[in-house]
């Protein structure tokens, strides 16, 4: 590795001059911001577009790899030969996982959230190419998943990379990671409008600004300008037009939209509890690789039976779309995709839910309406149903309510039934959404340990009090200062918020810019009438200093303002001083890049033995310290290990096994301030070498 290292470094070194050369150039150029910012959303949108493209040629390469050529050299099996082809590509994919561990964990969109939110827009070129080729195999040699949480994924790294390369801020790279996302999804399904959504409901959590929606626009153009190029501007479903919707049928549509909405549910449920099945017990029982050698035998044998449920599925949703499919067929194949589905992706597979969600969707519409034509002797159009249920199963799994209604919209090309198909999407979201109490996404990262709002991670902030950080001196004036008095103070002084003061020195009111600039325009006429009592603000905001900074950051956006007091927790007279959001920002910011430290050499943190130390930076470690036993039961938040021995709590190991001191084998978890310890827990710990060394013998 060494020797590796020392043969690049010349490289990486002109790449980094050359990098500054170029940020020196365009600085030298005095380019316009916007004009740089609207090259480098195009530009994400270019590269996005292209590789959503490679990615779907590379899908047909394997698939033909796999289908043809492969079957060939199995002709000894004959028509069983389809059997094997799966379970030949999940094996191939449990080497890949087997080769790179941590980088195969970093899967999906949950990857691109967290990547925006906690690590700049960051994501490595390595996990890129990681799971580039992985879902491609997957989904090439038959696996029934989709390329799109993938084709996101794969956006997402190329935006970063980019980013990267031409050196911008962790902010702009946030954006345009997030931008490179939604391109991809754009030029898979050929959805601009889809796209922009997809990266506002899903990547950014609904966390709108509008700088980052006109990156999301340029970016998503471009990239499906670039897939129409290169695939055609054909809709991949072939169908009749429907017939115009019968609007006093809506209620049809509205008991659609129910059952919709608990299919989807209950998918969600299956695909959860599969999941904490496979990680729980049957990895841990037996070797991964024969694990996905079975569930690909599984996948083999039913495509052996049923071809349709090989592979994306769109050519079977096709076939339903023309009719071509006994009712009987198409509920078979939805109860195969319904249970496959998950073994693929629990067992350690790659690849995405989209086309799932749109494969089922499509099933569950044609049964509904089949029944219901069938047995009360109604004549809804089938065609219809089947349309509005890709999209209500879409929105319903994946928690996207405007972004499934949009991209079922641009890929049929058709208005006819839009009204029917915003009811039923709506319907069944909100009745996921109700019974999780968030979407989807959300809640996968809260099983991880994440809690994010408003784009950040606010876990980070849960364990931090407000008395451990340095709080700023606040500024006051006398409740008759006049106007004049205030601008001078104003000017003087680097802070924008002003503490009113009576006679007897207690703070009576608060003046902030807000309340200063109307009045400033008018400041001829107001010098010599107006004082400062009259426009303080009688309402000061106080916060106690054992309240987290998690809460100020909430009540600073819920009161939209920039400080608030700081008053003793065991005395509320006694002020302290001030806090600013700015203040709360820093700490957050500090605090997510010791959490990137910990994240990069997530490898090494396996493989660090009991009470070895790990060292990072000079004078900085990881080590780890199994808990004591008057840690067990209590929370991190009661324990207080970061105020107690001043070192953070990076990551907990929970012991594969109850009876062993092993943690080589356990599971990681990011750790919720919440979580409760347990008696077997291993903590990750990361601070100063003195700091570490008082815990030798905690």
């Amino acid at each position: 590795m060494n020797n590796l290292v020392q043969k690049y470094f010349p490289f990486l070194i002109k790449l980094r001059n050359i990098r500054i050369k170029f940020q020196n150039y365009l600085s030298n150029i005095a380019v316009p911001d916007y004009t740089l910012f609207s090259f480098f959303a195009i530009l994400t949108g270019a590269l996005a577009g292209l590789a959503a493209v490679f990615f779907h040629h590379s899908i047909d390469f394997f698939n033909k790899l796999f289908f043809e050529q492969t079957t060939e050299g199995l002709f000894f099996l004959g028509t069983a030969a389809v059997i094997v082809l799966p379970a030949l590509g999940m094996l191939i994919q449990s080497i890949m996982i087997y080769a790179s561990p941590i980088i195969s964990k970093r899967r999906g969109v949950a990857e691109v959230i967290k990547s925006v939110t906690l690590r700049g827009g960051y994501i490595p070129f390595r996990t890129t190419l990681f799971h580039f080729f992985a879902p491609v195999i997957c989904i090439g040699s038959g696996g029934t998943v989709g390329p799109e949480g993938p084709a996101a994924q794969l956006g997402g790294g190329v935006a970063s990379k980019m980013g990267n390369l031409f050196g911008l801020s962790d902010a702009r790279r946030r954006m345009f990671t997030a931008a490179g996302s939604g391109a991809a999804i754009a030029a898979i399904f050929n959805t601009p409008l889809g796209g922009i959504f997809f990266a506002l409901e899903v990547v950014l959590l609904n966390d709108f600004q509008s700088a980052t929606f006109s990156a999301l626009i340029l970016a998503s153009v471009t990239a499906s300008a670039i897939s129409r190029i290169f695939l055609g501007d054909a809709s991949v479903f072939t169908f009749s037009i429907p017939e115009i919707v019968d609007y006093n049928a809506f209620y049809f549509y509205a008991i659609f939209g129910i059952i919709t909405g608990i299919i989807s549910l209950l998918f969600i449920s299956y695909s959860t509890s599969s999941e904490k099945y496979f990680s729980k017990v049957i990895l841990k029982k037996f070797p991964q690789w024969a694990v996905m050698v079975a569930v690909g035998l599984i996948v083999g044998a039913c495509g052996y039976f049923y071809k349709e449920i090989f592979g994306i599925g769109y050519t079977a949703i096709n076939l339903i779309l023309s009719g071509s499919l006994t009712w009987k067929v198409v509920l078979v194949l939805l109860a195969m995709k319904f249970i496959l589905v998950p073994l693929i992706l629990h067992s350690g597979g790659f690849g995405g839910l989209f086309a799932p969600s749109l494969f089922m969707g499509a099933c569950v519409g044609f049964l509904f309406a089949f029944g219901i034509n069938s047995i009360w002797g109604t004549d809804l159009d089938i065609t219809t149903f089947v349309l509005v249920g890709m999209g209500a199963m879409l929105g319903g799994i994946n928690s996207i309510p405007i972004s499934a209604i949009l991209i079922i919209f641009e890929m049929t090309k058709e208005y006819s039934f839009i009204l029917p198909l915003m009811l039923v999407v709506v319907i069944s979201t909100t009745i996921v959404q109700l019974v999780l109490k968030g979407s989807v996404h959300v809640k996968h990262l809260e099983n991880e340990g994440y809690r994010i709002s408003s784009g950040r991670e606010t876990n980070l902030l849960r364990t931090i009090n407000v008395d451990e950080v340095q709080l700023e001196k606040i500024m006051t004036v006398k409740e008759g200062a006049t106007l004049p008095e205030l601008v001078s103070k104003l000017l003087e002084n680097p802070q924008s918020t002003f503490y009113t003061v009576n006679n007897e020195g207690k703070i009576t009111g608060v003046i902030t810019e807000n309340e200063l600039r109307p009045i400033i325009s008018e400041y001829e006429n107001l010098k010599d009438v107006i004082l400062a009592r009259d426009i303080a603000n009688n309402e000061v905001i106080k916060v106690f200093s054992s309240n987290d900074l998690d809460y100020v950051l909430r009540l600073f956006g819920k009161k939209n303002l920039d400080e608030f007091l700081v008053v003793s927790s065991k005395d509320h007279d006694n002020i302290l001083g001030a806090i600013t959001r700015q203040d709360v920002i820093s700490v957050y910011n500090k605090e997510s890049f010791k959490h990137n430290i910990a994240d990069n050499i997530a490898s090494e943190l396996m493989a660090i033995e009991k009470s070895k130390v790990s060292r990072v930076a000079d004078g900085y470690s990881i080590t780890e310290k199994k808990a004591v036993p008057s840690f067990v039961g209590k929370s991190l938040v009661e324990l207080r290990i970061r105020n107690k021995y001043g070192l953070e709590v990076l990551m907990i190991k929970q012991s594969s096994s109850p009876f062993s001191d092993d943690t080589s084998g356990a599971n990681i978890i990011t750790p919720d301030p919440n979580y409760k310890i347990q008696r077997d827990d291993t903590l990750v710990l990361f601070g100063s070498d003195e700091n570490i060394k008082k815990v030798d013998n905690w």
